[in-house]
This record gives structure tokens, sequence and C-alpha cells, in this order.
């Protein structure tokens, strides 16, 4: 099972975005590294001139490089733009909005993110006829459907295996009204949140977090528990979605994990302390609900803050 490491959901300061590639190209543990920008069209001016030697850096060390596209393209023409120019580039496009395919030519291979609403194996038939070579599953779906999915094609199938979860994205920037902002005058406040703004409830409990237009999970997906079920189930890797500090301790401990050189009990109780809302979550797999957690109820309770 490879370790694919998605692209970053937050809007990180350029100088950080390069050096977390620098250091991804250094880390044997990642297979494969999906970047660019997912979530916001304003934000790739500030490090599209450095996109060239991160891909250089990482595809010199050997890891399958992919770019993805936007996860919502709206009529602006500077984002039809972006997807046309995407898909010009002589690199795989990871597809998070099918309006994409139209940019892509008919005998074009490309892959499928969590975004695009895989939720059978008929969905996926449909894409692969059209050109899809590999597919990350939506993180909300159960592990029957994953199973089934798994089993019914030859193309890679990975799985979120870390990170706050995309739940939603939109038309309006959450971070821009929250501060009394019209969007086009946003300021790129999202920046003050590089891992997301949480969001309580009025009885002070974890509830979801702000990511300019993307509504992401309070807690954080980590699928430790279901490494073995989903190894049975045929996926081939782990999707770990980048965070601003502690992620490559992540990575490490996930390659523990993978080696069976540390349980699923050792690698969240090291790993929690990592976690974006200090807390927990996997019960999209098999849980009640999606908040729920399978493992120990202490990596449950809302926390003070941890090292994101």
């Amino acid at each position: 099972m490879q370790l694919t490491v998605g692209p970053i959901q937050g809007f990180w300061d350029p100088g950080q975005w390069s050096a977390f590639y620098e250091w991804l190209a250094d880390m044997p543990e990642i297979s494969r590294v999906v970047l660019g920008e997912l979530v916001c069209s304003k934000r790739l001016p500030f490090y599209q001139t450095r996109l060239p030697d991160a891909i250089a850096q990482l595809l010199a060390s050997g890891k399958d490089v992919a770019l993805t596209s936007l996860a919502l393209v709206t009529p602006l023409k500077r984002e039809r733009r972006m997807a046309a120019e995407l898909a010009a580039m002589d690199l795989e496009v990871e597809v998070n909005d099918l309006t994409m395919l139209a940019h892509l030519s008919p005998d074009a291979r490309f892959s499928v993110g969590p975004l695009v609403n895989v939720y059978n194996e008929g969905t996926l038939a449909v894409l692969a006829r059209r050109g899809a070579m590999r597919v990350c599953l939506p993180p909300e779906l159960s592990a029957t459907s994953v199973h089934r999915i798994a089993a019914a094609t030859d193309m890679p199938v990975d799985v979120w295996g870390w990170g706050r979860v995309p739940l939603a994205m939109s038309g309006r920037c959450y971070h821009a009204r929250y501060h009394d902002r019209a969007k086009d005058q946003c300021q790129f406040v999202c920046a003050e949140d590089p891992d997301g703004l949480a969001v309580d409830t009025l009885d002070d409990q974890q509830f979801l977090a702000i990511n300019g237009l993307q509504t992401l999970s309070g807690q954080c997906a980590n699928m430790a528990h279901h490494l073995p079920a989903l190894r049975e189930a045929g996926v081939a890797g782990l999707r770990l979605s980048p965070q601003t500090s502690g992620f490559f301790e992540v990575v490490e401990l996930f390659a523990l994990l993978m080696a069976d050189r540390i349980d699923a009990e050792e690698f969240c109780a090291k790993a929690l302390p990592h976690a974006p809302g200090g807390a927990f979550c996997d019960g999209f797999l098999d849980g009640p609900t999606g908040v729920s957690w399978s493992g120990s109820q202490d990596q449950v309770r809302q926390q003070p803050a941890g090292t994101p």
C-alpha cells in the first residue's frame, strides 16, 4: 500500500509552501504527490512560479506527480483559463471537478480526486472509459462501498487516510464573510488560518472548520485502525492531507504502521498531538456518524488545540 500526499488545502506562505515540497522530495516513504491549487483560484499566483521547481524536485526523487484541478470551476474567465492551461501541461491531471473533462483531449489519461462523487462502480466505469487511470474515493464512503468499488476495477484505488475531511465547496468565501469582507476584497484573510479556522457550536463543541470557500471537518480523519481491512479490500494507497506542522512526523508514523513496526493504538497515541482539531474521526467507514471514532475515547473528546 502506497502513501500519497494530496494538494495543500489551506493558503500557505509561499516560502513555507516551497520548503514543504523540498522536504517531501527527500521522504522515501511517499510514493505519490498531488499538488497545485484545489480551493481558490486567487491563491495560485502566490506560488505559481514555484510550481516548476517543486515538480522537478519531486520527479527527480522518483515520485509520481499529478496536478490538481480546482474543486469548483466558476464562470470566471481566469478559472476557465486555468483549467485549459492545466490540460495543456505535460503532466498527469487529477480531476476534482468534472468540468475539467471538457478541457482534456479525448485520449488523455487522468486521475480522479476525492472531491468527485464516485459513489459506485458504474460511475467509476464511466470515468475509466473516458480515460481515468487512478481514483481517490470520496472520504464519506462506507467500507462496504469502498470494498465493492475496489473489487470492480483494475485501476489503483486510494482512500482518505489522514487530515481534515473536505465536506463542501461554495461559491462564497466563508473566511471573508467571517471578517466582514466581500469575496473580491478578501485580502487573503484565509492565510491567517492555514490549517482551517475552527467553528464550534453554541455549546462550545467541535463542529467544522472553514478554509476560504471550503468546509472541512473539525476533527482529523485517521484510518489507522482500518488499515488491515483496507488492504484486504484491495485499496492501493492512503492519501494524507498536508498541514503546516507535524506532517512529516505523521508520515513516518504511517510508514512504521504499514511496516507492522507499531500497532494502530501506538500510532494514534503518537499522532494525536499532530492532529488538526486535537481529535480523531473515522466514522464514515463503519461508524454511526462520520464524526465517530473507533479507537480510544480519549482521542475524540474536545481537547486543547495540539500542534496542527
